[in-house]
């Protein structure tokens, strides 16, 4: 009996560490040019934001004058992450998983250079920089 309760408790330890470390790695596929703005998910998923936008939050400026601090302001002290909002009417939000690489470019349109997780639409960041085309484009594969 105590070997069977001893090999279910080793069994239960292999299962966590195998779904932990699963987890803990990046999609993989092709990597693709996404294009929009980064913001975050606060506002982004109409948390606090009827327009899914920051237009409510600077219009009573209590959470910054621009769309950069206001998404400082709700990853700082609102527990917001960073997401990337795309698409031709903001309704296409992506998580990124790069805060390192993403921070500094809050309020900004930036082409990302990633892989989509698309089971829950986090976004593995390769590469981020300004777009300089505003315009809608649709995410694309990477030559």
């Amino acid at each position: 009996m105590k070997y069977i309760q001893i090999f279910g408790a080793a069994a239960i330890i292999v299962t966590a560490i195998l779904v932990q470390a699963q987890s803990n790695n990046p999609p993989t596929g092709p990597a693709r040019l996404f294009h929009g703005e980064v913001s975050d998910s606060q506002c982004a998923l109409n948390v606090h934001s009827l327009t899914r936008s920051h237009q409510e939050m600077l219009k009573s400026k209590s959470m910054g004058g621009t769309a950069a601090t206001c998404s400082q302001y709700c990853i700082e002290h609102l527990g917001g992450d960073l997401v990337l909002v795309s698409g031709k009417d903001g309704r296409d939000v992506y998580h990124l998983d790069r805060p390192d690489l993403v921070h500094g470019f809050e309020g900004q349109r930036v082409e990302i250079n990633g892989v989509l997780d698309s089971k829950n639409s986090h976004l593995h960041v390769l590469k981020i920089e300004l777009d300089n085309q505003p315009e809608f484009r649709s995410s694309r594969p990477t030559k």
